[in-house]
């Protein structure tokens, strides 16, 4: 099964997402570790990117994706895919596939932002994030203002109530 764990810079896709494939005994991965060096650079100089800078990272996204699906993996994934149509893109098998929705307000993951450090991420990039965010209308959907742990506790009792 691929958990995709989903929302804005700052919401707490790498934290949770982590704890949650620990908690599970899964891999995890981390969709920045798809992108270009080219989208890295724009991303720290506060530039947004555009749906053309996106598709190559997407399609690496959705190789892996199918390489886990085709090798049986259990793995959280950790991926922004902000839009519905990003979404569409990686849901290459819906009965493998769950999504879970880190929900949160910009006056919180601003804040969270002022305080992360080592990250491309500029936190400038919070609004265009917030901007063409399409909040997913399924889903398992988990509030950015509690604690980590019980949002993975949260997203556990949800997974075993949906079994495949």
């Amino acid at each position: 099964m691929i958990v995709v764990v989903m929302g804005v810079s700052g919401s707490g896709k790498s934290t949770i997402g982590k704890l949650l494939a620990a908690s599970l005994n899964w891999e995890f991965s981390d969709a920045d570790d798809f992108h270009s060096a080219t989208n890295i650079e724009k991303m720290s100089k506060g530039v947004p990117l555009n749906d053309a800078d996106r598709m190559p990272w997407l399609d690496q996204l959705q190789n892996a994706i199918a390489q886990w699906l085709l090798a049986d993996k259990n793995v959280v994934l950790a991926c922004s895919a902000l839009k519905a149509s990003y979404r569409r893109l990686l849901w290459l098998n819906p009965e493998q596939m769950r999504l879970v929705y880190i929900k949160s307000s910009f006056e919180l993951l601003q804040k969270r932002l002022q305080q992360r450090q080592n990250h491309f991420m500029a936190q400038t990039l919070l609004k265009s994030q917030f901007d063409i965010l399409e909040e997913p209308k399924d889903g398992i959907i988990v509030d950015a203002n509690q604690p980590a742990i019980v949002s993975v506790q949260q997203i556990r009792e949800s997974l075993q109530s949906q079994p495949i």
